[in-house]
């Protein structure tokens, strides 16, 4: 239907009634709804001569009243040019243009518009419809256009957004859509993706507006699949404040200027780096480089394996803390030679210690944690759970196996509750050695353990992390040096154990 006089005059308004530009190498700048219809009307017209034409004002298109308003001169006397959301141009419109005449726009034909407009939205496309009026020079008309066509167009969601969305549902992670599109377009988007089924609920936003605070507070605790469509940014704000008052950790993601309240006032505001405007980001916590959804899943899960391996190195770095103690406080109560020296303690924080838990917090991903439900708002990392096991399981093991060898090899070499031993002694070097050795073996063992959390170890991999198995093998070798190298038995005061120790 190329050169259709009402074709002719539609892509007038497309190029004329827009603020995106071509480039060369057949691509735009500006926004890309409006970039998406000069490529198409560059197939079909001269874009360049449609645009030649002296402007004389403009209403933008703005999120509140979802249209854009260009007056321009053509050369034929000025023009009021009109594009927006399908339902918003047919209440400019008293009239229709069909077959290069004009019709009065009945309540047939303007169902009629609005069927077609569903048939696009039934697909997932994105309507836009398009008018025309005469006007004078300083004239902004609100009605009286003439209605010229549909225009649909659709942008994909990326191929990984279904399984990032599925990924969420089993991390416990609720996604709530909110759109300015209309709610069929969306509903279909959202089923296509695997964020709603047959049933959900849809939300429009004059039926938002109609609702009080408790109403929408309970609708969204209730309903579990819910998307909104044709919303105002204030209302982001408003479903952002519900969710919050329902005690929910809220992100948001957005890219406009409108957006930015609701990014300001979330717990955490995601903001787009490529399509965002710098006043999102100024008011996110967090720009995504990409505008990416499923990065933000993986930026998730990152950050749920950050906390782990923080514990995990907490857990390990504390259980040495008491087979450290309890020897000063046996030394004191018992009145038995000391079983381990200050020297091997500091060996123990400042040289075994630190390769290993450096390797737990490099350890990578449990298989379980997007599987996990959000952990509680108050959970801190020092948790009693852990305090517990560190202190009071792990660490008492550890003691108990360091005192067992110490006490086997002191009463093996002739030595008497109550006899004191020298420094010197090498019975008591032995000793004390063993007391390490002990500790050291335990260590090994500690941090195998802390790996995962519940799983078994080879769920992640035994030899996964590296850092952790040089950990060990450095652990090891030190203990081999501090008990068979000479010069290291002088500077710690240990002595060579036997085969049987």
């Amino acid at each position: 239907i190329d050169g259709a006089p009402v074709v002719d005059r539609l892509m007038a308004v497309m190029c004329i009634c827009n603020n995106a530009y071509l480039t060369g190498g057949g691509d735009y700048a500006g926004d890309a709804t409006e970039g998406a219809l000069l490529l198409f009307a560059r197939d079909h017209v001269d874009v360049e001569a449609l645009r030649r034409v002296e402007e004389i004002a403009e209403q933008p298109f703005n999120s509140a009243t979802k249209r854009m308003i260009s007056v321009a001169d053509p050369g034929n006397g000025p023009q009021a040019y009109l594009k927006g959301a399908p339902e918003v141009v047919l209440a400019m419109c008293d009239r229709i243009a069909l077959d290069g005449r004009e019709y009065p726009l009945t309540a047939e034909r303007r169902a009629a518009v609005i069927q077609q407009y569903r048939v696009l939205a039934g697909r997932g496309e994105r309507g836009l419809a398009f008018a025309t009026r005469e006007c004078r020079r300083a004239d902004m008309p609100e009605d009286g256009y003439v209605f010229l066509g549909l225009v649909g167009m659709i942008d994909p969601p990326r191929i990984e957004v279904p399984n990032a969305l599925a990924r969420c549902r089993s991390a416990g992670i609720r996604v709530i859509m909110l759109t300015g599109d209309y709610g069929l377009t969306a509903k279909t988007i959202a089923r296509q993706i695997g964020l709603m089924g047959e049933f959900g609920r849809v939300v429009q936003g004059d039926e938002l507006s109609a609702m009080s605070d408790d109403e929408l507070r309970a609708l969204l605790r209730d309903e579990p699949e819910i998307l909104f469509a044709r919303i105002a940014p204030a209302q982001k704000m408003q479903v952002v404040q519900a969710l919050q008052a329902n005690d929910e950790i809220v992100t948001v993601t957005g890219d406009g200027v409108n957006d930015a309240p609701a990014l300001k006032n979330a717990d955490m505001g995601v903001a787009m780096g490529i399509m965002g405007t710098d006043v999102a980001k100024e008011a996110s916590d967090m720009v995504l480089m990409d505008d990416n959804f499923a990065t933000i899943v993986a930026a998730v899960e990152e950050g749920r394996t950050i906390f782990d391996n923080i514990k995990k190195f907490i857990a390990y770095i504390l259980t040495s803390n008491i087979p450290e103690i309890l020897p000063f406080i046996a030394f004191v109560l018992l009145d038995i030679p000391l079983p381990l020296t200050v020297i091997l303690i500091l060996s123990i924080d400042l040289v075994t210690d630190i390769v290993p838990a450096l390797g737990l917090g490099a350890e990578r991903p449990e298989t379980d944690v997007m599987k996990r439900k959000p952990r509680p708002r108050g959970e801190r990392l020092l948790s009693r759970n852990l305090l517990l096991m560190s202190y009071g399981i792990v660490g008492m093991i550890q003691a108990a196996a360091g005192f067992f060898t110490y006490f086997v090899i002191l009463y093996s070499g002739g030595w008497e509750w109550g006899q004191s031993l020298p420094n010197s002694d090498p019975l008591y070097r032995t000793a004390i050695t063993g007391f390490f050795a002990s500790i050291i073996i335990c260590q090994v063992a500690d941090v195998v353990i802390c790996r995962t959390r519940t799983q078994s170890l080879f769920t992640v991999g035994v030899w996964s992390n590296r850092l952790v198995l040089f950990g060990i093998s450095f652990e090891l070798l030190f203990l081999m040096c501090i008990s068979y190298v000479p010069a290291f038995n002088v500077f710690f005061g240990t002595a060579p154990l036997e085969g049987w120790h």
